[in-house]
């Protein structure tokens, strides 16, 4: 079986940061690309950023030059490193990693458990 473990968020003010952290353990041959997202109260979910197997993440246009994906191949990790936070980043966060477990040929979408991150005015 493949675990995703999410870690970090929290509460911080306007203008501060914050470092979200998953981790893909367990059966896993490959991890693709992974994808962070958000949902806040009353909305859908939505893209944060995904960062492949090669090549740079990309990002939303609301955080873009404020987010910062980075991926740990040898250790399937993956962060979100979260600056000048604003109000409107308040949401729960997760991570989606694309990968293939060792039982199958088939890649399968892993989720995390999600975290919450608050930022107050």
């Amino acid at each position: 079986q493949v675990q995703v473990t999410e870690s970090g968020g929290g509460q911080v003010q306007a203008g501060g940061s914050l470092r979200l952290s998953c981790a893909f353990t367990g059966s896993i041959a490959h991890l693709a690309g992974i994808g962070w997202y958000r949902q806040a109260p009353g909305k859908q979910r939505e893209s944060v950023g995904f960062i492949p197997t090669g090549g740079t993440a990309d990002y939303a246009d609301s955080v873009k030059g404020r987010f910062t994906i980075s991926r740990d191949f040898a250790k399937n990790t993956v962060t979100l490193q979260m600056t000048s936070l604003q109000p409107e980043d308040t949401a729960v966060y997760y991570c989606k990693g694309r990968g293939r477990p060792t039982t199958t040929w088939a890649y399968v979408d892993y989720w995390g458990q999600g975290t919450q991150v608050t930022v107050s005015s």
